[in-house]
């Protein structure tokens, strides 16, 4: 058995994966992630929140004590709590149910219908049905409250409170990327690492749903949670206001000073009038200016970026009629997430068809983005273009610092 003990009857058992090079498929994991699972004793049952990826079920049992080792101590389980239905989180359930034959599934009616869906698991009595509100005693003065809270970032969403130890299990929600480096709570580890990773796990995987994110968080903050204990990323407590406050600007859409800039190029004439454009940037005393080659830069890191900052400029050569790929998947990206409120700015590179400026410019008005204003530079750079590029990067700097 290897469980940390967080606070009293409150203990980890979830896992690194250093493994994965991508989450969903798409993310890239350069510092890892956690698959983070709970353990809730009281004094007549005993409940697991979450579990973890199929990948990582043998050290996940060992933490349980159910790796075979005789001598080890076996973590008995009364109940599994499904606070959310990913595979990353609810993988081990069938592995786990054979452990465990007499567990009890408790999840609300979204999630049951996945479980069954996901892992074939259909007899009645394995499931214990909940609804919003309602509560599981663990024995006297251990009680579960369920909330539910769809689409944070799955229909089927839920956290869990419990109000002896202020602590709430909120899933996905208040999740990074990054593997826990020997420590599970904040200030145990160097949080400026999960700091940054929120930014990109929020605005990569939550980022469209800023409206269930408010209402989940109307539901459950005034509750004074004290401890909040994700399924990826550190258990937030010194640090709690900290994280609640990022998560609640990124969900109102609220966006830091600063401006991004993401351009494509094939032959370095866009990215020389991105350089020109950051330059007159700081010059106008923007202090943060954040450029991305849309061809090196990860789509994880640009939308990251995009999300974070208030200014977004984009720059892109003519490409077969239309955007250059990497920046189309961007702009698609911003698209999919209903990103609004932005200052924008673009500029567009040809040789012989002038369709690029004119696609962002129609995609950012689309979007009904703040435009500051455009350019098209043919070919290479001249004395003109320098120029556009200074009176675009001077428009974008007066927007943001008025």
């Amino acid at each position: 058995m290897n469980l940390k003990e967080i606070q009293p009857d409150v203990y980890y058992c979830g896992v690194n994966d250093r493994v994965s090079t991508l989450f969903e498929g798409l993310w890239p994991l350069p510092n890892g992630v956690s698959y983070n699972s709970y353990i809730v004793r009281g004094p007549e049952k005993t409940a697991l929140i979450d579990t973890v990826h199929e990948a990582n079920t043998p050290e996940f049992f060992h933490a349980l004590g159910v790796s075979g080792n005789a001598s080890e101590e076996r973590v008995k389980i009364d109940y599994l709590i499904v606070n959310h239905m990913e595979p990353d989180h609810s993988g081990a359930i069938p592995l786990l149910l054979r452990a465990y034959p007499d567990l009890k599934i408790v999840a609300n009616r979204v999630a049951i219908g996945m479980i069954k869906s996901f892992y074939g698991i259909s007899q009645p009595e394995v499931f214990l049905e909940i609804k919003d509100g309602d509560t599981l005693s663990l024995g006297e003065g251990m009680e579960l409250k369920f909330l539910l809270t769809p689409m944070v970032h799955w229909p089927e969403t839920m956290m869990t409170w419990l109000e002896a130890r202020k602590t709430l299990f909120t899933g996905d929600a208040f999740g990074t990327f990054g593997a826990l480096d020997g420590g599970i709570v904040d200030d145990e580890l160097d949080t400026e690492l999960y700091r940054s990773e929120m930014y990109r796990y929020y605005s990569n995987i939550v980022g469209k749903y800023g409206v269930p994110v408010q209402r989940a968080m109307a539901k459950a903050l005034p509750l004074g949670a004290e401890w909040v204990c994700p399924t990826h990323g550190p258990v937030w407590h010194t640090h709690l206001q900290e994280a609640v406050s990022l998560y609640d600007r990124l969900s109102r859409q609220e966006w830091e000073d600063g401006v991004t800039i993401i351009y494509g190029t094939m032959y370095g004439n866009t990215g020389e009038a991105a350089d020109a454009i950051a330059r007159r940037l700081k010059e106008r005393g923007v202090k943060t200016v954040k450029v991305h080659n849309a061809s090196h830069s990860t789509l994880s890191e640009m939308i990251s970026d995009a999300f974070r900052y208030k200014g977004l400029i984009v720059g892109s050569p003519t490409y077969n009629g239309n955007l250059f790929p990497p920046v189309e998947a961007l702009m698609k990206s911003m698209e999919v997430r209903e990103v609004k409120g932005k200052i924008f700015a673009c500029f567009g590179n040809y040789a012989w068809a002038p369709a690029a400026t004119k696609i962002l410019n129609d995609k950012g008005t689309a979007l009904g983005w703040d435009n500051m204003g455009s350019f098209t530079v043919k070919m290479a750079m001249d004395s003109s273009a320098y120029d556009s590029a200074a009176g675009v990067a001077d428009s974008v700097a007066e927007a943001l610092l008025s």
